[in-house]
């Protein structure tokens, strides 16, 4: 039977090459051009989809294969290091887990296109980083932009100059933003604390004050605390920063100042919560027992914590994997599916929100 395209009578093009191939449109670049010696496996599958497609490249193909640097820049946000009250947590910043596991998602998608990746990092407090990504837009094909790097004007800006996709932003007209089910993630988590457990105090440790995960995260607690009338607390004394040492800085600051705890406390990411257990149990308060903690993302360690953690699951590796493949369109399609793209979320029930361990986990006694 004949394909559209032949019923059609248009002639191959690149993306055909590449479809027949089982390569990318990088792939097939290099093979026409002979850049960088590709493996001869691929040569040979390139030179047959050719063939048996009757392709012939025009000057627009040959246009596009020369323009492209087949690399990616990568652009996160570090928080200025302030370390914690007793020396806890140093060099933390050197450790970014749920970053990290992102990178690792875009670089795997990356790979199966034949592109690499050129990683750069801005300061949180720095909100002239706009020539620098131009500077860096130069070297690249595009570029993925973590949390609000860029404000939306900004972005708007850029893009005109590269093709651009944010993480955990907010979509804008020329840009595309892929994040978890923030909302619908921490609704489902705050229903679990308030119906099922019946908490009637609940505090919200927040993010970065700025970062649209952390504002719809807290937006969401804080309307279910409202629809049945429990207390949320939150505000500046509850201001954290993503790291394990910015959790722990708000409870020690909150204790200090005398302040009563509410029963149960979520925190708008894992790492935070790492911090809020360390410093609730330095203080000898009991976790779950007199305040229950949860978390956000499911990175890895959470379920090695005791108490195991409590959190919402986000698909982290995909977010990076999403990411890279809707640059990727953009680069070689100039137009993707979606601009805003969510994907969904689990919530996690362990120990630390005040259910019992899983069936058959025992504690050891010591003697």
């Amino acid at each position: 039977m004949a394909d559209t395209r032949e019923a059609a009578q248009t002639p191959p093009t690149i993306y055909d090459v590449a479809r027949a191939a089982g390569v990318s449109i990088a792939s097939v670049s290099r093979v026409l051009n002979g850049r960088r010696n590709p493996r001869e496996e691929t040569r040979e599958r390139v030179l047959q989809a050719v063939a048996e497609l009757g392709f012939v490249p025009d000057g627009a193909a040959r246009a596009l294969s020369g323009r492209l640097k087949e690399v990616v820049g990568v652009v996160i946000r570090r928080v200025r290091w302030v370390e914690a009250t007793d020396g806890a947590f140093a060099e933390e910043d050197e450790s970014l887990i749920y970053t990290d596991v992102i990178n690792r998602g875009i670089e795997f998608a990356a790979q199966r296109q034949g592109f690499n990746l050129l990683l750069s990092s801005v300061d949180v407090d720095d909100h002239d980083v706009s020539r620098r990504l131009l500077a860096l837009a130069r070297k690249t094909d595009g570029l993925i932009l973590h949390d609000r790097v860029l404000d939306p004007e900004q972005l708007d800006h850029l893009s005109r100059q590269v093709p651009v996709v944010t993480l955990a932003n907010v979509a804008t007209a020329s840009t595309t933003n892929v994040h978890g089910d923030n909302s619908s993630g921490m609704r489902e988590l705050a229903r679990h604390l308030l119906a099922d457990h019946g908490y009637r105090t609940l505090g919200y440790l927040a993010g970065l004050a700025d970062s649209p995960d952390s504002i719809a995260r807290g937006e969401a607690i804080a309307a279910e605390a409202a629809a049945v009338g429990a207390t949320l607390l939150s505000g500046s004394q509850w201001q954290g920063n993503y790291y394990a040492a910015g959790g722990a800085r708000v409870i020690d600051g909150l204790i200090a100042a005398g302040a009563a705890l509410p029963r149960a406390i979520a925190c708008a990411n894992d790492e935070t919560a790492l911090g809020v257990l360390y410093a609730l149990a330095r203080h000898g308060i009991d976790v779950p027992g007199d305040v229950a903690v949860t978390g956000f993302d499911d990175i890895l360690m959470a379920r090695h914590l005791r108490p195991q953690l409590t959190t919402v699951r986000q698909p982290i590796q995909k977010i990076g994997a999403t990411a890279f493949d809707m640059l990727h369109s953009l680069i070689i399609n100039g137009t993707v599916s979606e601009r805003d793209i969510t994907l969904p979320t689990q919530l996690i029930i362990r120990e630390s929100c005040g259910c019992p361990p899983p069936s058959g986990l025992t504690t050891a006694r010591i003697a």
